[in-house]
């Protein structure tokens, strides 16, 4: 394990030249008359998006805000770890990691790291702050390129928050991917995690017996196989052949936006305009770590380290519950999680209906999340 290194974000100026040439020297795909999101990724708003990105967008401007945050870099198991580490302004501040997904990355949390770290600034409870950690997963942003699975990341984020930062409990937050890993940290490190929060809990992968399954249970695995159908080509391929799919993605930053455009307007409760979830800034923002970083590769690949490490020679492996005290906020944007299925796979001490949101809620409704947070951590359910 390596000393902590300050670091700051500083993208050569050459790597920014060179994206505004392939920009525009795009070779655009034709596309069905209004395709909209049909087909995938709305052509026009591509376009869009993109003329905004060569006109409009200022990356050095977003690059100062996110260098506000104090960053550092470390050396865990072998593998380069990005963090940032906020230190929170209230009373006993609770150490909280806060844990991302795919396609977003540590930028998913930029807007509540304020709002937990100083409360009172946004009309909160002082005495309801944390100390924020927000790791850039292995494989992922201005980490090291090394896809793992998440029992080997959580041993990681396990030895970021004990070893390196010197906490000996703390609580977890997260969803998508950051569920699977807060899961195992859980499981493997109960003594140290007190307490997590997640706004998914995993889905059925065929372990279950589903005729001992309450009806809403077995609504929710119709929902979810019928999603596999529709929606999961993307976790198949990066599940199977990562690599064939990197090559165009890391090469085109066209491409890069469109697979990453394409699920960021799927997965959120926008109402039919992607833009009533996300600004113009925030998408490209998110898409520009995975493009300076050339991290699409690496975290397509922790697909199929999950599926190598899930999928034995019997077959997938069960589940393992929780038995840590853990939250759980079902947001309208993601699948109908029935509280039956949330106590199978985790120790359900609160459980809430979101009025709105959906998977990348810490980014598209920040207040609402955030006082979800602090009713479970805060609250008497966390104990």
């Amino acid at each position: 394990m390596s000393a902590v290194q300050p670091f700051r974000i500083e993208i050569r100026q050459q790597v920014l030249d060179d994206l505004t040439t392939r920009l525009k020297q795009t070779r655009w795909a034709d596309a069905p008359d209004n395709a909209g999101w049909n087909y995938g990724t709305n052509p026009d708003y591509l376009r869009e998006l993109v003329n905004y990105w060569i006109t409009q967008y200022d990356w050095r401007k977003q690059e100062a805000a996110l260098n506000k945050f104090p960053q550092f870099k470390t050396t865990i198991d072998g593998v380069g770890i990005h963090f940032l580490h906020i230190k929170g302004k209230g009373r006993n501040a609770k150490p909280l990691l806060l844990v991302h997904g795919w396609p977003d990355s540590f930028f998913r949390f930029y807007k509540v790291i304020p709002m937990l770290t100083d409360p009172a600034s946004y009309g909160g409870n002082p005495d309801e702050s944390y100390d924020v950690i927000v790791p850039s997963l292995p494989g992922f942003g201005f980490s090291g390129h090394v896809a793992l699975a998440d029992d080997s990341t959580a041993k990681i984020m396990d030895k970021l928050m004990t070893e390196v930062l010197g906490y000996q409990t703390f609580v977890a937050a997260g969803g998508d991917m950051g569920t699977g890993i807060i899961k195992s940290m859980a499981v493997q490190f109960p003594q140290a995690v007190k307490a997590i929060h997640l706004t998914d809990v995993g889905y059925p992968n065929g372990t279950e017996d589903w005729s001992k399954m309450s009806p809403a249970e077995q609504e929710f695995g119709q929902v979810i196989q019928r999603w596999w159908y529709a929606e999961g080509a993307y976790n198949m391929m990066h599940s199977t052949k990562p690599q064939t799919l990197a090559f165009g993605l890391n090469d085109s930053p066209v491409g890069l936006a469109s697979w990453i455009l394409e699920k960021f307007n799927t997965w959120s409760d926008n109402k039919g305009n992607i833009e009533n979830s996300f600004t113009k800034d925030e998408l490209i923002t998110n898409i520009m770590i995975y493009w300076v970083t050339q991290t699409i590769n690496s975290s397509m690949r922790t697909y199929l380290e999950n599926a190598r490490a899930s999928y034995g020679p019997q077959g997938p492996k069960a589940p393992v519950r929780v038995e840590v005290p853990t939250g759980v906020a079902s947001f309208p944007g993601e699948a109908p999680l029935p509280k039956e299925w949330a106590e199978r796979m985790v120790n359900v001490k609160r459980f809430t209906k979101m009025e709105k949101g959906g998977h990348f809620a810490a980014l598209e409704e920040p207040r609402l999340w955030v006082g979800e947070l602090n009713a479970f951590f805060y609250g008497n359910e966390s104990k």
